[in-house]
């Protein structure tokens, strides 16, 4: 008999041990080691069996248990110490309280869709979660005071199997969130504290607000699984990536305009500060803006002027290098949940405008959740160098005229919260040798860590991944064969000794899970070569609507599973957090071959080369940036081949050649020491100049030097004196829209140079331009040069901005000089765009004037 409903009973704990409901409840424990220690000893196999989660431990111990240990006085120190190091971890000045002026905002709300920060608490589905929890994690380190924002899924995101054939099945098992590291907001009288949307036909959607402690970070998970919606609406959170466009649409309206208005609630029950500034962790929480806006318009602005407010205090990051990756709904069905009392004061044509995709190679009547995020965001970057340059190509039709290096998109390259990904043991060998547990910033070059060191807890990583690889595919058979005894080869399933590389990631179709599978017989020598053997473990989810993806699961379990393949390579089910933790460290090689430049960033790689392992890799994402030829290998792109099937004959041939003449002949060519002295050699190089690089603390000051103190400073700029600077901007923005269309450089005059020009002449310019009713002080008249090159292209192209005639006229005049400071080709032309000192970008408003 199953029961109807289930709940979890907490334990209750001695006195003297009562530290640990404190320390379990705060998410700190998934990356404190000592923490963690802690809760093993309390019972190795029910730490085990409870997948390292604290609650799920103290929930089955056994009150005898307990009893002995709060006689453990040992034991009850432990807990009490490490109480008080997280009370002084929660409370003393960090990195931000020390370093950064008082420009900083005093709190940034942080919005995602799903966040990966344990194990233990599955709202994450893959690298956008990951990415949003190592975010909240390092932010919690460094003291910069986010308060995180998202959706509590009562299924998560859905737990994987392999059928007997390599199907992927779903499975959705409920969530107990009294079983969680949660606590709910409540009102002083003890009530829930709810968040309500008004929608179509007069319904409401409602939803109580979940807290989770990361650290010092407070995270807001939003719930409509209660009492007070009808039963259609109980179920907008029940999965991450759920349902149906109005389904998905349901859940944002909920993310952006429930979140901002469960952070309101949050600053009145509590002594929390309000956000100064909002970062947008992908379109998915777009409608953040919105909320913001109808409140504005309730202390008096009209929507453009409440609008500037909102940009100016917005940073928007996108995530995704394919139209696809974006949500995109029906113009029709935003308009029917906005025509409604959902935000007081905003138009539904307004709303409408933000989302169009009214430019250039867009669909009409389509709103664009991306496009809404950066109309919404005077700031805005992409993940990766290289994924900049993709986002300002995708998205330049947003700023038409504007070559694609003037698309104000920036980049902060991603990075990975080195202590819940480096392994235990590499953190222990740093403290040991190098008197630092801070991987990255220990000094990997130092003589005090020997060759031998560093090979030998490369060796355990990997015997520590062979074990969970096995230990994984025993649980699995065992699910699907009960009381059927594991197959003897199991206890032979991969090799400890062996090259082993890794591959684990989403199963789209770009990230070509199964390109190593190109030519079966190339991969077979390769796997089962007598001199370099090799072996290679695999994981990833397919979108359950994906069938393309589990194909490709599919056709790899297929070949694994082939008697003489399947002690050399093996596919592992419901990839996630706890699985990964052993995976990075584990591998020799981590494997990355997406369709360039398809990958955003690919973090994956990241959490490997924390732990010195070396990234094979297509050179896209991250690794466009990082690679130096000594810290892995690049695969070639065949960028030029004449199709697909041409491009990943090419690139697998590249990735069969680099690891068969390559990367295994340096594994296997050992000293007398039986260490491999040329790849240790490129470990500790690895270690040595990518830890930091890599690191989540390295992206996160970034953000707040270069994206989160500019917007808090841009935001009170505009919010001063009661919003007048808004207002003045909304008019003036009003005004030079209207005039754009007659705004043009009527004559453009140069002079100063000889027949031959040569280094050192100095060319003067003189603009004439039409201002169309506009003053001098509206524009900036530039002069923009650089190499002419095919077509009279521009490249790597510079500015001078040219100095408006005292004498006023029409057209006005401008004048500057230009140094030739170079030999080569020179071209120059001449622009007209808007000035304004509240704009963060030239190219902000999208209008540009060129010289013809």
């Amino acid at each position: 008999m199953k029961a109807i409903r289930r709940f979890t009973v907490r334990t209750v704990l001695p006195e003297v041990l009562a530290p640990l409901e404190e320390l379990a409840t705060n998410l700190r424990w998934s990356w404190h080691l000592p923490t963690r220690r802690l809760f093993e000893d309390i019972s190795p196999e029910l730490w085990e069996s409870s997948a390292h989660d604290p609650i799920g431990l103290l929930g089955e111990i056994e009150p005898a248990r307990l009893q002995e240990l709060a006689a453990d006085q040992g034991f009850v120190d432990r807990a009490a110490n490490l109480a008080q190091d997280l009370h002084t971890y929660l409370t003393e000045p960090r990195w931000y309280q020390q370093t950064v002026t008082d420009a900083a905002p005093k709190a940034i709300g942080y919005f995602s869709p799903e966040f990966g920060i344990a194990a233990a608490l599955p709202q994450y589905s893959g690298g956008l979660g990951i990415l949003a929890g190592d975010h909240l994690k390092s932010a919690s380190d460094l003291g910069v005071p986010i308060i995180g924002v998202g959706l509590f899924y009562r299924s998560g995101y859905f737990a994987q199997s392999i059928s007997p054939d390599g199907w992927q099945q779903e499975s959705y098992p409920v969530l107990d969130p009294d079983g969680l590291p949660l606590s709910v907001l409540r009102h002083p009288d003890g009530t829930a504290a709810q968040v309500a949307l008004a929608l179509p036909g007069g319904r409401a959607l409602y939803a109580r607000i979940w807290q989770v402690a990361v650290g010092r970070i407070r995270l807001l998970l939003l719930d409509t699984d209660i009492p007070e919606n009808e039963d259609a609406l109980r179920s907008v959170t029940d999965r991450l990536y759920g349902g149906g466009g109005e389904h998905r649409l349901l859940q944002e309206l909920l993310l952006g305009i429930g979140g901002v208005r469960a952070i309101k609630l949050l600053t009145e029950l509590t002594d929390a500060d309000a956000p100064e500034l909002f970062h947008t962790n992908e379109g998915h929480a777009g409608f953040l803006g919105l909320e913001r806006i109808s409140d504005l318009i309730g202390e008096g602005l009209s929507f453009d002027e409440a609008l500037q407010v909102v940009r100016a205090g917005t940073v928007f990051t996108t995530h995704t290098p394919v139209p696809a990756g974006i949500d995109r709904f029906d113009s029709s069905l935003v308009q029917q949940y906005f025509s409604t009392d959902l935000l007081p004061g905003v138009e539904v044509d307004d709303v409408l405008a933000l989302g169009a995709e009214n430019y250039e190679g867009g669909t009409a009547n389509t709103f664009n959740m991306a496009v809404m995020g950066l109309r919404l965001g005077q700031r805005a970057n992409g993940v990766s160098q290289l994924h900049g340059e993709v986002s300002r190509g995708m998205f330049g039709a947003l700023w038409p005229g504007f070559d694609a290096d003037d698309v104000p998109i920036t980049s902060v390259t991603n990075g990975v919260h080195a202590p819940t990904w480096t392994d235990p043991s590499l953190v222990a060998l740093a403290a040991d040798r190098l008197g630092t547990s801070d991987t990255t910033t220990a000094d990997w070059a130092s003589e005090s860590v020997s060759d031998a060191d560093l090979w030998n807890v490369r060796n355990g990583m990997r015997q520590q991944l062979v074990r969970d690889a096995r230990s994984r595919v025993s649980d699995a058979w065992g699910e699907q064969n009960p009381g059927i005894g594991d197959p003897s080869w199991f206890s032979q399933l991969l090799d400890p000794d062996v090259l082993t590389i890794g591959f684990a990631r989403r199963v789209p179709t770009y990230k070509r899970l199964t390109l190593m599978l190109h030519d079966p017989e190339r991969l077979r020598s390769i796997l089962l070569s007598k001199e370099h053997p090799v072996q290679i473990v695999i994981a990833g989810k397919s979108h359950p609507a994906d069938d393309e993806g589990k194909r490709l699961i599919q056709k790899l379990v297929e070949f694994s599973q082939e008697p003489e393949i399947r002690k050399r390579m093996v596919f592992l089910p419901n990839y996630d957090i706890a699985m990964a933790q052993l995976l990075y460290p584990g591998t020799d090689v981590w494997l990355n071959n997406p369709l360039r430049p398809l990958e955003a960033c690919g973090t994956s790689g990241m959490k490997a080369a924390l732990n010195g392992s070396l990234n094979l890799s297509i050179l896209d994402g991250w690794w466009a940036e990082f690679y130096d030829e000594e810290n892995g290998w690049a695969i070639p792109s065949a960028d030029s081949a004449g199709d697909s099937a041409e491009r990943d004959k090419l690139e697998a041939d590249s990735m069969y050649d680099l690891i068969e003449h390559q990367i295994a002949p340096r594994f296997y060519d050992r000293g007398a020491d039986g260490v491999p002295t040329r790849w240790v050699e490129s470990i500790r190089h690895t270690l040595s100049t990518l830890s930091f690089e890599l690191s989540a603390d390295r992206m996160v000051r970034e953000y707040v030097q270069r994206l989160y103190v500019p917007s808090a400073v841009a935001h009170r700029t505009i919010s001063a004196d009661n919003y007048a600077p808004a207002r003045a901007l909304a008019a003036w923005k009003t005004k030079v829209t209207a005039a754009w269309p007659h705004v043009s450089v009527a004559h453009v005059e140069s002079g100063g140079v000889d027949a031959v020009p040569q280094v050192g002449d100095q060319l003067h310019v003189r603009a004439h331009v039409n201002l169309a009713g506009l003053t001098p002080a509206d524009v900036s008249v530039e002069v923009v040069y650089g190499r002419a090159r095919e077509n009279d292209r521009l490249e790597n192209p510079h500015s001078v901005e040219l100095t408006p005639s005292p004498t006023v006229g029409d057209p006005a005049q401008f004048a500057g000089t230009v140094t030739l400071s170079r030999a080569g080709s020179f071209g120059y032309n001449v622009r007209v765009v808007p000035r304004n000192p509240l704009l963060a970008s030239p190219a902000e408003l999208g209008l540009i004037a060129v010289a013809s």
